[in-house]
Order: structure tokens, then sequence, then C-alpha cells
């Protein structure tokens, strides 16, 4: 017998929803207006949100609530106050990417169901094992991987009690998720905060090799490989779209529930996929999941593909075809709208009534019946009901209002109150009456007791006299290990694929005992292995990663670690949660926000704080080729060699005449790099006595910020800055330039 998968739909609105449960969907996941992130969805209120649990579950479809961001300092009480709320509801589980949100809904708030977002970029063991120590229930792999890759980790996660899933149909996103800044960066909309203008799908100045938008990928569709990952032990085949249409979410959740109703038939499965050809898409491509990385991934055209598409299946090559085409699907559109449409209608969000009836008399217990749709259920106060003054404790009709008025934070309205059997004038212990409400809102909420609201310990900024912060430095090179010399700390990068060349980077390390290894953000499969092995073999005292699988392994081995700048860490909580659960000793605070929003942060005792004063600006990390749509690369498929081996470089220019550039590394995922370097300067007299160590990245990054001094000179003019000596500034914005701090300027 087949295992059941379960099929996950988007609802960026109510309509979508509804479409979603009628196209015979398990599940939907959805955002409210703040902390998710799809900003750009309609998305719903709490208020809604309450009435949609209510229909999803009368059809035996779960609800997944996303607040899939990271989160500053300033937005811990509303998000608290939001999960106590949560906490009373029949939500089935909340979709996390923050650190500090993770922490705060394992240790507060124990009820509520954790799944890991898409933006935790999860792609080796390592990090199943680091996340499954947050408590989460599931997690979302990342979309780049293949079906061996799938395989492995959801082996892991099953050992481990964690559930899987994985995107089948929708968007495909160039950068690995969870590492895609440009958009932060270009327009100060982070997608980290749901905010992405996806300049990615932008068009630029044709390329050498004759595209204008090189950076489109297709979009993921899985169709064609849904026995695959049924074997591969998948638990949740995920739709991506929540910012489409209802019509849209109904056409792609009904074709692929036929889909697994013929795999759990066990009937031919058809390739014939021509009914999500019908709704918007770029043309598809499951390039990532059959491990062919290849340049037809891409396409040269941002907007709906559907009348192209259809136009090709026609015959003949008349050039009416595309309007015929057009005009066809048009009609089919209105078709399938009209018609989902009367199915939608016919559902109600409405919450349901409520009628409250009480009885009794002076000497007696209260009675009360609590009558639902569904149910009636008598429950009997403990104490005995008496005359007396009036108060807080009369049993009438405002003291009743005033102890259920939270009735409007659940599924039900009080559609009526009777106190017709009730005698005037009696009184009840306050307690008891409080009990007798907890006793109703239990019986609403299906047997679940209600959490009372979560207040937060405040925290404490370290005690001690403050930190006089030390420079840190980057590199990738041998012939700059004489930095050693005149640095506090030297970091060394290692590749996101070792290979080869894992005894060199032993040896390397072992020669320069005081270098400190930087492990990159991504590492998959054998890459991981390598890199695990490595760590155990040199198991030095100290280590920066950007990856999470790393971290666990570091803490596994009890290895001092610090979490990198790509692990997006901007509030208290979440070093708090990477300090008590895995023994991290620091973290780099993201380059994303501005200096008010650091300000705020409060670092656990005996933790230091990292930040980047200096670096090149990474755009996007990406498992394609970046080279097919801009100078022609002369392999279509990605092979071994082209991680290990390929170097090249180039650049890409806005249709505002600003360049990107691309840059491959040996041993290293293409990577986008803004064209100005970032430099702050003024941060170190902004956030005085709030860091611990400054950071410069030295690596050989070419971009257009030009530096006209030596690199033992510039950390020298560093250390200078950091401490206090006002000249340095002066010297460092003159020899270095042209540079930016737009993050730091306008924040998240």
């Amino acid at each position: 017998m087949i295992p059941k998968i379960e099929l996950l739909a988007p609802g960026g609105d109510i309509d979508s929803i509804k479409a979603a449960i009628v196209a015979g969907a398990d599940a939907v996941y959805c955002g409210l207006e703040r902390f998710n992130a799809r900003n750009r969805a309609e998305n719903i209120s709490f208020e809604q949100l309450l009435g949609i649990l209510r229909l999803a579950h009368s059809y035996n479809v779960q609800v997944f609530l996303t607040l899939n961001i990271i989160i500053v300092e300033s937005e811990i009480p509303a998000l608290i106050q939001l999960l106590s709320k949560l906490s009373n509801t029949s939500i089935d589980g909340i979709i996390l990417q923050d650190f500090g949100m993770l922490y705060l809904a394992q240790k507060y708030f124990k009820g509520l169901k954790i799944h890991g977002s898409t933006q935790l970029t999860t792609h080796n063991v390592g990090q199943i094992k680091f996340l499954s120590k947050l408590s989460l229930g599931r997690v979302n792999l990342s979309r780049e991987l293949n079906i061996a890759e799938i395989r492995a980790l959801t082996q892991e996660a099953h050992d481990l009690g964690l559930m899987v899933e994985v995107f089948v149909h929708g968007s495909n996103c160039l950068s690995f998720s969870g590492l895609c800044y440009i958009s932060s960066v270009f327009d100060g909309k982070s997608g980290n905060r749901g905010r992405c203008g996806q300049p990615c799908r932008s068009q630029y100045l044709t390329t050498v090799a004759g595209n204008d938008f090189p950076l489109n990928l297709k979009d993921n569709s899985a169709y064609a490989d849904l026995a695959p990952l049924a074997a591969a032990g998948v638990d949740s085949i995920k739709i991506e779209g929540r910012i489409k249409k209802f019509h849209y979410v109904y056409t792609v959740a009904l074709a692929w529930r036929k889909h697994l109703e013929k795999l759990y038939n066990k009937d031919q499965l058809s390739a014939d996929n021509a009914e999500l050809y019908k709704v918007f898409n770029r043309g598809f491509s499951n390039g990532f999941l059959t491990g062919q990385i290849h340049r037809d991934m891409f396409i040269d055209n941002p907007r709906d593909n559907s009348a192209i598409h259809l136009a090709s299946t026609f015959e003949g090559k008349d050039n009416g075809n595309l309007e015929q085409a057009k005009r066809q699907l048009y009609e089919q559109k209105t078709d399938i709208i009209d018609a989902v449409r009367k199915k939608i209608d016919t559902l109600s969000i409405d919450k349901a009534p409520l009628t409250i009836t009480l009885a009794g008399r002076e000497n007696t217990p209260l009675q009360i019946i609590v009558k639902t749709p569904d149910s009636r259920t008598t429950i009997l106060s403990e104490s005995i009901l008496a005359h007396g003054p009036a108060g807080e404790n009369t049993v009438n009709l405002p003291t009743l209002k005033k102890l259920l008025k939270n009735i409007k934070d659940t599924e039900y309205y009080i559609e009526h109150i009777a106190l017709d059997a009730l005698e005037s004038d009696l009184l009840l212990p306050f307690r008891e009456l409080t009990a007798l409400k907890k006793k109703i809102f239990t019986i609403i909420n299906n047997g679940k007791q209600p959490v009372p609201p979560v207040s937060l310990p405040r925290l404490t900024k370290q005690s001690g006299q403050p930190p006089q912060p030390f420079l840190s430095v980057l590199i990738s090179s041998e012939e700059d290990l004489l930095l050693c010399q005149d640095s506090d700390e030297v970091y060394f990068e290692l590749p996101n694929c070792l290979g080869k060349n894992t005894q060199y980077y032993e040896d390397l390390f072992t020669k320069n005992k005081a270098l400190i290894p930087w492990f990159p953000a991504v590492l998959i499969g054998e890459d991981y292995t390598n890199a695990v092995e490595l760590l155990e073999r040199l198991h030095p005292k100290k280590i920066v990663t950007n990856n999470t699988g790393i971290a666990f392994d570091a803490y596994r081995l009890g290895i001092d670690w610090v979490a990198g700048p790509y692990l997006n860490i901007v509030n208290s909580y979440s070093l708090l949660c990477l300090k008590e659960t895995l023994n991290c000793s620091g973290a780099f605070i993201s380059n994303e926000l501005n200096h008010f929003q650091i300000k705020a942060i409060k670092a656990p005792e005996k933790f230091q704080l990292y930040y980047s004063i200096y670096h090149p600006v990474i755009l996007m990390t990406s498992r394609q080729c970046l080279f097919h749509q801009v100078t022609g690369c002369e392999k279509s498929i990605l092979d071994s060699s082209c991680i290990t081996d390929c170097q090249q470089r180039s650049s890409l220019t806005t249709m505002d005449k600003e360049s990107i550039i691309i840059e491959k590394e040996k041993g290293n995922y293409h990577t986008l790099y803004s064209n100005h370097n970032f430099l702050n300067t003024e941060i170190t007299q902004d956030t005085r006595n709030i860091f611990d160590r400054f950071f410069i990245d030295l690596r050989d990054i070419e971009t257009e910020t030009t530096v006209t001094i030596e690199k033992r000179e510039m950390v020298q003019l560093f250390q200078s800055l950091i401490r206090g000596k006002a000249l340095s500034e002066a010297k460092i914005r003159k020899e270095i330039q042209p540079t930016t701090n737009r993050q730091y300027v306008k924040g998240i």
C-alpha cells in the first residue's frame, strides 16, 4: 500500500483557500497581515482566520499559518500576543524561519506545532538534526535538491520523527532561499521580510548571449516525478503561489489531486500536464529534481507563457496562432473562474453561533448549558449560589459578557445568553466564575484547555565593563596568511565543495594554528560529509559557520562556534536560541539592520556579538550556472567539474546602468555581488559598547570598488578606526571607494 502524501496548497486570500478546499487539498498554508513572507499577497485578518479554521476542519483540511520572516526586537511583543492568541485556536501548525521565533514558540507555546520554512535553507542531514533540536515537527527542503538528496534527508528526518515537505509546483527562485539579498540591496525590500521585489525577473541590458531576462528561471514542476518522490518517502508535496488567484490554485491543486489518486490506485501516471499550462506559468522545468541543471531551465520571458505554449500545439505556422490561443485561453479561464466561483460561493467562513443558557437558585450549583451547531454540553459549578450585594462576582449579563469577551478570538460568536431560569442577585466566588469560563473555552476548543497570555521575562544587557572591540579578518588565499601577524583573528573561507582538496585544507590549518575555519552557507551531500570529516580531523578550538548543519556538528564535537552573517540574526531571542540549544558562543548581526534596530539587541551573558563593517555585498548564491544566459557557457548541463574547476567572472547591467558582478570561484557555487562594496564606519560610533568584534572581508572578490592601499595597511587603518582614532575614518573613505551602506541606513 502506498502511504498517503499530503497535498499542501497555497491560500493568499479567502477565495484561494476555499478553492484549495474544494479542489481536494489536504492542507492549506496562508498568512496574516503581519509576519509572513508574502506581503504582496492579499493575506487575511485574524478574525477571518478563525472562520477559515472552522470551514477547513469541517472538510478535514488542515491549516498552517506562515510566520516565515525574520523579526526585529520591537516586534517581539506583537508576536507574543499573536502566538498567545493562536495557542487558543485549532491552528494545525505555524511555519517559521527566524531562530528567535523558533525559540519562543518551542519554549513558551508548546501546544503549537512548528514547521521549518524553506527560508531556513535546509539541504543536509546536519541541518535536519539542528532543526530537530529546536523541536520542529516538519521541515521544508530546499528547492534545489535532486531526488537522491531528498531521499537521504527524508530518511534522516523520519529517524528523528520529523515530516518532510517538498515543493512540486510554482516559482523557482534562482537563489537558495534565505540567502537572497538582491531585493534588499537594490530596493530596500528584504526577501527575508516577505518584501522581495523580484529584481531577478527584471529586464537587463541585452547580454553577450543575447538575453534580456538572464536571471529568469522557468517554473518548478515535479508532475513527472510524483512516483520517485513517493518512493523517497516525502510526507507532503507543496504548491507555491500565495500571490496567485483562486482559479490558479483550484486548477493546480485539482490536477495534483487527480495525479495522487492515480498513484494510490496504481494506475498509469500520465505525463500530460496540459491542465497546468492553462494557468500562469513561465514554462516548466524539473531540472533540480532530476539533477539535470541545464541551460533550458531559463526562459527569456518573465510573463505568462500559457498562450505561447498553447499556440505551439496548433497545427501549422499561422501567424494568427498566438491570437487564437489567447482567445481560447481567455474563454477557458472565464469558464474556470465561473465554475470555481459557484463552488466556493457556497462555502462560508462565518463564525459558528454559540448559545449559553444559565439556570440556578440560591443554595444550588449554577448550571450552564453550552450549545454549538455540533454539540450540547452541561457543566455545573462546584460552589453553590448565594444571595449578596452586587459586585464583580454577581452572576448576571454584564459579568458574563466581561468573562466571555475573548470569545471573539475563537471560531464562535455568542448568539444568545439565556438567563430566564436564573434567579436574580445571585453570587459565586470569582475563582469559581473563572473556572467555569475555562470550562466553556475548553468545550468550544475541542477539549483543549485555554492557554493564558505569556509575559516574557525582561532581557538585560550583559553585566561588566563594555567591551573594547577587536578586529577580525576573512581571507581565502594563502598569499594573505601574513595578515595573521597584524590581526586579532583571521578566518579562512572554505569552499562549498572540498572534493579532492580536503587534504590541502587539513594541511593548511594544521600548519597555521592561528587560522580559524569559516564554513560556507551551502554544503550539500558529499560536500557536507567532507566538511564534517575535516572538522572532526582538525577539531579546531573555534569556527565560524554560515551552515546550521556544521553548527550542529560543532556542538556535537564540543567545538566553540560562531553563527556567521548569512544565518540572518536580527533579534536577542535568536541569540538565546543558539546559545541555550546548541552552545553557540557568538554571532554576526545581520547587515540588513539599521542602527536603531541593532541597538535594541541584547546579548546573553558570555556571548560575543560580531558585525561586518567592510565586505563585498553578496546578492545571491545559486546552484544554477549564471553564465548560461550572460556569456553563453559552452556546457549546456552542469557536471561535477563545473563546481570544482570552473573559475569565471562577468557582469550584468540593469536598465538603470548599474552593474551586477557574477563571480564563480573554484569549488564554489555561482554568486552575484553588488558593484560596490559595503563600508560602514559610522557603526563604530553609533553602537559603541555593543559589539565585541568588528569584521572586514579581504577576500579577492573583484567589484567596482577600488582599494588603493595594501591589505596590511587596511588592517591597520580599521584597527585604528575601532579604537576611536578619528583620522583613520577619513583615510579609509579616501582609499576605498565607491562604497555603499544603504542597508544600514534603511534597515528592514
